[in-house]
């Protein structure tokens, strides 16, 4: 009896036959970009019944989707903007996200917003109870993100140890991303699993609105691939559509042991002085580490894959947060930094004076979907990507050939790989913290332990992470280079000096995997 193939499964063997096929095989739609909107746009495609293709250019979530804040917002910090649009449709996506697309993924994350002066703590008070409003219209029940309440001085130290004594204020609750690369890794293998090829480590230069040329970056093999073409490049976008201008805006986090605040439960939101509305915070994630961020700075002169972070950032989000701290913290305590770059688009002045394609200022992202030209889907945030997959995927349906049967579109109602209730989750017997990244998908990690125990070790000394993720990720998960591991799959570079180590384990199991095949 054969062993059925897992179509979800991503590996060299997988994206060896999807190049074979995309050289020889005419397909609905060939999406261009592997972040989180790119994604999700072949998995909307492929749900929908599309022939579905998925390439990038250097890994999945290799540039901005790895790099937020690893957050699911409820449209809190667009009231703050006075833009009620945006946050009534950040309501609703939390929602599906939390409820039905990913709670293996997401959680609650309680958050403490101090009392400033009189008038600014009545103002957000407010607006914390507007944005539960909207949790209430988008359907989300108290029982998974609880009503605000004021909190107390006791109260406050028991969810930030570290909190300045005396601190008072209300306790609100938005969404946590249990890592957001994680999440673009499981929506493209949930495409995959929808029939969609995916294939990193694909350059690709658009021809016009249905061809594409691609070129294997392993081999430097080049062919054209044919199929209806969407461009989901992000800070990329000015690059292949040149009727768009990007603006990048970088957002620098630094990365701290969670006892440099006393472990944390919840986020602390510290007022920026002189800026309301705008706050600096410091977020507990897992592996007992505390991510403090975030800056808003132009940098158009950035690396889009890995912004460095300025001494001047560093310096900003510190002094920020100590305001609000017992302990003022330092570099001293920084064990890494990251950043990103959100790309602010625009039409440029010669489109938008025309005959414009269609765009959505509204909803802060933009689609241009002109005659004759690649479909573009761009700007946005992590949050909204579903509803962005969406409106493309419905430009494309406007296209494809009358004989093509196009469904309507399900995402909404569409659970990722590994996702359940999270009292299901709360039940599973697997191992926590394979439960935790992986959902119902933990048992084939601990199969993977059962069979070599050796996949139980951390893949560097004082790393939460195991080989066994490596080695699932290897198999599974697309992941082709030490890096793709490192610093994709796992967050293992969070921390600087777990690094060397596990750059050399990612080695050993990607060598051992090849002489395995």
């Amino acid at each position: 009896m054969s062993t059925p193939i897992d179509r979800s499964a991503l590996n060299a063997a997988q994206r060896a036959a999807a190049l074979q096929r995309l050289a020889n095989e005419r397909y609905d739609v060939i999406v261009v970009g592997g972040g989180v909107t790119g994604a999700g746009v072949a998995l909307d495609a492929a749900s929908r019944g599309l022939r579905t293709a998925l390439v990038e250019r250097v890994d999945l979530a290799a540039g901005t989707s790895r790099w937020s804040s690893k957050l699911v917002h409820g449209g809190l910090r667009y009231l703050a903007k006075g833009d009620l649009p945006i946050a009534y449709e950040s309501a609703r996506e939390r929602h599906h996200l939390m409820t039905t697309i990913a709670p293996h993924l997401t959680r609650p994350l309680a958050n403490i917003a101090p009392d400033t002066s009189p008038a600014e703590s009545a103002l957000a008070d407010t607006g914390i109870l507007l944005a539960d409003g909207l949790r209430r219209a988008a359907g989300t029940p108290s029982s998974l993100l609880p009503r605000p309440r004021r909190l107390g001085a006791d109260a406050a130290r028991r969810l930030v140890p570290g909190v300045r004594a005396g601190t008072r204020g209300i306790r609100f609750t938005d969404g946590q991303l249990e890592d957001d690369a994680r999440f673009v890794a499981t929506l493209a293998r949930t495409a995959a699993a929808h029939g969609a090829d995916v294939v990193t480590r694909c350059g690709a230069v658009p021809l016009d609105a249905d061809r594409v040329e691609l070129t294997d970056e392993l081999t430097g093999e080049s062919f054209v691939a044919h199929g209806h073409v969407v461009l989901a490049t992000g800070v990329w976008s000015g690059e292949t559509e040149p009727a768009i201008s990007v603006t990048p805006s970088r957002g620098s986090h630094l990365v701290l042991p969670a006892a440099a605040l006393g472990h944390p439960t919840a986020q602390l939101n510290a007022p920026v002085p002189g800026h309301f509305g705008r706050f600096v915070f410091a977020i507990p994630i897992g592996d007992e580490l505390v991510l403090l961020g975030l800056t808003d700075e132009l940098d158009a002169n950035a690396d889009p894959l890995a912004p460095s972070v300025p001494h001047a950032d560093e310096r900003f989000l510190l002094e920020t947060i100590n305001a609000s701290m017992e302990r003022p913290l330092t570099s001293a305590d920084v064990v890494g930094r990251f950043a990103g770059l959100r790309p602010l688009v625009a039409l440029s002045s010669a489109v938008a004076g025309g005959n414009a394609p269609t765009a959505d200022a509204s909803r802060k992202h933009l689609l241009l979907d002109e005659p004759g030209r690649p479909i573009t889907i761009t700007g946005g945030k992590f949050t909204t990507y579903r509803r962005m997959a969406e409106d493309a995927v419905d430009a494309v349906a406007k296209r494809v050939d009358t004989s093509t049967q196009v469904r309507d579109c399900r995402t909404t109602e569409l659970p990722l790989l590994g996702a359940a209730p999270r009292d299901a989750l709360a039940r599973s017997s697997a191992t926590p913290r394979y439960v935790r990244r992986y959902g119902t998908l933990a048992s084939q990690l601990d199969e993977l332990v059962r069979a070599d125990p050796s996949l139980a070790r951390p893949v560097a000394d004082g790393c939460a992470t195991t080989r066994a993720e490596f080695a699932y990720a290897i198999s599974h998960e697309g992941a082709l280079l030490p890096r793709d591991l490192v610093d994709r799959r796992t967050r293992v570079s969070f921390v600087d000096a777990h690094v060397p180590e596990a750059t050399e384990t990612a080695q050993e199991l990607l060598e051992a995997a090849v002489v395995t095949d």
